[in-house]
């Protein structure tokens, strides 16, 4: 484990490699489980803010549960996360070609709004635990990503390099240094 400013790095993150193959999973990490992404309290404002702009791409069911339930749910901790439809996929989805993508996302891109997403989802498959004094950065396995794993391997792509942009979009640029820094210390 590395110590990175107040943030705790898993070894997963340096040793496993990771590359999203949405042709192979389909989106199914935004289709499957039993409680929504992880949202950052700071996050609800944009959501709200912005949820006029992007819910145009969402699916009916979901412009329907947000519209009579809200930008936000929460989990058995009381925590904030995503609004999950009857069959367990995000209210924030919508279907490209069959594979499920974010509606949040598709806005960003068309430079309709300027958030991106939430930073669970931007960093996914890394899971951030909070503790007294540091954040912890994990590896969360999950059987649906294998495809993405495999492409790591085959392309060499480390999870955090893979990770670089939403890593920079959370901790900063002089926290990626410090990072990459650490890591040749390491070596």
């Amino acid at each position: 484990m590395l110590i990175v400013g107040n943030t705790l790095v898993s070894d997963e993150l340096i040793k496993n490699c990771f590359c999203c193959d949405l042709s192979q999973c389909c989106g199914a990490c935004c289709i499957e489980g039993d409680v929504g992404a992880p949202i950052e309290p700071d996050e609800i404002a944009d959501l709200e803010d912005n949820y006029p702009i992007f819910q145009k791409y969402m699916t009916e069911e979901g412009v329907r549960l947000v519209d009579e339930n809200g930008t936000f749910d929460y989990d058995m901790e009381g925590e904030f996360v995503t609004p999950l439809l009857s069959d367990e996929a995000c209210a924030f989805i919508y279907y490209e070609d069959g594979i499920a993508k974010c509606a949040i996302e598709k806005a960003y891109l068309n430079g309709e709004i300027g958030f991106r997403k939430p930073i669970s989802c931007h960093l996914y498959p890394i899971r951030i635990k909070k503790l007294p004094d540091y954040e912890a950065l994990n590896y969360h396995h999950w059987s649906i990503c294998e495809s993405a794993c495999q492409l790591g391997k085959k392309e060499g792509i480390p999870v955090y390099q893979f990770l670089k942009e939403p890593l920079i979009r959370k901790y900063g640029e002089l926290w990626y240094e410090e990072l990459l820094r650490e890591l040749k210390t390491e070596n």
